[in-house]
């Protein structure tokens, strides 16, 4: 019995292990891995020796990984879309009065359903919103919204 005709099986848990790697990661490596198995795989079916089988699997790998990796990252970020996080996203954020100020401070709702304690930005005219009034984040003050009314 030759063990190198079953080689083909080898290539194929491979080729589904890196997979399943890629899709933990998402960075593109493992992918490129799995597809270089792919090749091994049927070069496996094709009956080259196992050196062959190899030989072709690393050189697909090398090019996928120096060649179509990059390509596939680059085309990834160049969305320019900033998916921005945390205290970051909130600045520019609408949002509703939804406790009365009292002396430039009072509590909003933003328009992703956040409650958050405000106070009145100091660029603008000293005033009371009123309940309801629309706000816009200009900055973030530790747990405290600075907010502007919105223009109508």
């Amino acid at each position: 019995m030759d063990l190198a005709q079953y080689a083909w099986i080898v290539w194929l848990v491979v080729a589904l292990i890196c997979f399943i790697i890629e899709m933990v990661t998402l960075e593109f490596t493992f992918l490129m891995i799995g597809m270089a198995s792919i090749g091994g795989l049927v070069s496996s079916i094709t009956g080259l020796p196992v050196w062959a089988q190899v030989l072709i699997a690393a050189a697909a790998a090398l090019l996928l990984l120096l060649l179509v990796r990059p390509k596939l990252l680059q085309r990834l970020h160049e969305s320019g879309e900033l998916n921005l996080q945390g205290v970051d996203a909130l600045m520019g954020m609408a949002g509703e009065v939804t406790r009365t100020f009292v002396r430039g401070a009072g509590e909003v709702t933003l328009s992703n359903g956040d409650v958050w304690t405000a106070r009145l930005s100091p660029a603008v005219q000293p005033r009371d919103p009123d309940v309801g009034e629309r706000i816009v984040v200009t900055a973030i003050e530790g747990a405290t919204a600075i907010v502007v009314p919105a223009q109508r």
